[in-house]
């Protein structure tokens, strides 16, 4: 049987504003009900300190749902180029949107792209093959590999033919 009477959440906060706000608040729709017995004591681990700020020395982005940064936050590898550009461009919009997401996506890529370039410049040449993992796909799954080869030679020969067809 449930002990829902005195469950109480005493965090505080008027949080009515937020859309999907206590969807969960009925035991009833619950995915642990009718197993889990809810009391407040689940809430005691819930209060604790923040803990200090962690410096900012460089840029760090964050969501404009959040009104300052995380306490601690990743600094390893500071926004730089047009993936830097890309990314502050996604984080001007909500979470919520595409506008947010696509944005970080296509950073990746061309922060991937950037990689390649700075590696080159530095005179280190990558082994794309090596590092896209042809020899273990070759040892354990020769059909897939063949299938992807012969789909990517199809579709450079039919844009190869397309390109040239046009110019005639």
């Amino acid at each position: 049987m449930e002990n829902t009477q005195g469950f109480e959440n005493k965090r505080g906060g008027d949080h009515s504003h937020i859309k999907g706000w206590g969807i969960d608040a009925d035991p009833k729709n619950d995915p642990t009900y009718p197993m889990k017995q809810r009391t407040n004591d689940e809430h005691n681990g819930y209060t604790w300190e923040r803990p200090p700020q962690q410096t900012v020395n460089v840029e760090v982005l964050h969501s404009i749902e959040r009104p300052n940064i995380t306490a601690v936050f990743g600094s390893t590898v500071p926004t730089k180029g047009l993936s830097g550009k890309i990314r502050r461009y996604a984080f001007k919009h909500s979470e919520s949107s595409y506008a947010h997401w696509l944005p970080l996506l296509l950073a990746d890529r061309v922060d991937m792209v950037e990689g390649l370039i700075e590696d080159i410049n530095k005179g280190s040449f990558p082994n794309i093959l090596a590092e896209k993992g042809i020899k273990a796909e070759w040892k354990h799954n020769k059909t897939g590999l063949l299938k992807r080869w012969a789909i990517g030679a199809v579709v450079a020969y039919a844009a190869f033919v397309y390109v040239t067809r046009r110019r005639s």
